[in-house]
């Protein structure tokens, strides 16, 4: 039984008990990287996240094995307040799936630096760093709720700059923060569709692809009913 007390070989073990061919096959049919996959479920390993509990060195250690499941749980039992910078843009720099960027996207919007972060993973040319950026924006406009509007409308000229990145894991995070930003509040909402509206015309497909679809759920009454003051 592993616990609080279980070693990173411990939790590798367990997990390697664990394998599903089956499931690594249906994993591979949503785009998630299968490589270095044991096929466990996010449920499942979700729950082994909550026993083992969060502890930096090992989370490291987790991280180090390149196994889907064990990297995914060190993103889990990672200390947000405790992640060095340094360690954070390192581990950034492995990111190689959609999945992996994602979950990992909660774990760095809760760190003390994350605004640095958005901008310079924007910056980067890489195509799941870029994605991180604008992962780490949609992911906040829904966590951080202290966060002033500001932030998130200051960040609508980064996602009108990469809106012509062709490149599908970057172009659909880039309209997940749009959308987003846009469901956040009244004031945020006036200003991603004004962004919206504006690339929906745009003579660059993908723009023009970021900004129709983003309007499609920004103008649905349902959801501008249910927007918040601010």
């Amino acid at each position: 039984m592993i616990g609080t007390s279980s070693t990173a070989d411990e939790i590798i073990a367990h997990l390697r008990s664990m394998r599903s061919e089956e499931t690594i096959a249906g994993m591979a049919r949503f785009g998630i990287m299968t490589d270095t996959a044991l096929g466990i479920g996010n449920p499942v390993l979700q729950k082994i996240a909550r026993k083992i509990g969060t502890n930096q060195e090992r989370a490291a250690e987790l991280w180090e094995s390149d196994i889907r499941e064990a990297r995914l749980l060190a993103l889990w039992t990672f200390d947000p307040g405790l992640l060095p910078e340094r360690e954070a843009r390192r581990i950034v720099g492995d990111f190689n799936s959609w999945e992996i960027v994602d979950t990992a996207s909660d774990l760095l919007t809760q760190t003390p630096y994350w605004r640095v972060l958005v901008g310079d993973f924007a910056q980067d040319d890489r195509e799941f760093v870029r994605r991180t950026a604008f992962a780490m924006i949609a992911g906040a406009t829904v966590h951080n709720k202290q966060e002033p509007e500001a932030t998130f409308i200051a960040w609508l000229p980064l996602i009108e700059h990469h809106a012509t990145d062709p490149r599908n894991f970057v172009r659909k995070a880039v309209n997940w923060a749009l959308r987003n930003i846009g469901k956040r509040s009244q004031s945020c909402h006036a200003a991603a569709v004004t962004l919206a509206e504006s690339l929906a015309q745009s003579s660059d497909p993908t723009a023009r692809w970021i900004g129709k679809d983003a309007l499609r759920e920004l103008r649905d009454p349902k959801r501008t009913a249910r927007l918040r003051p601010g």
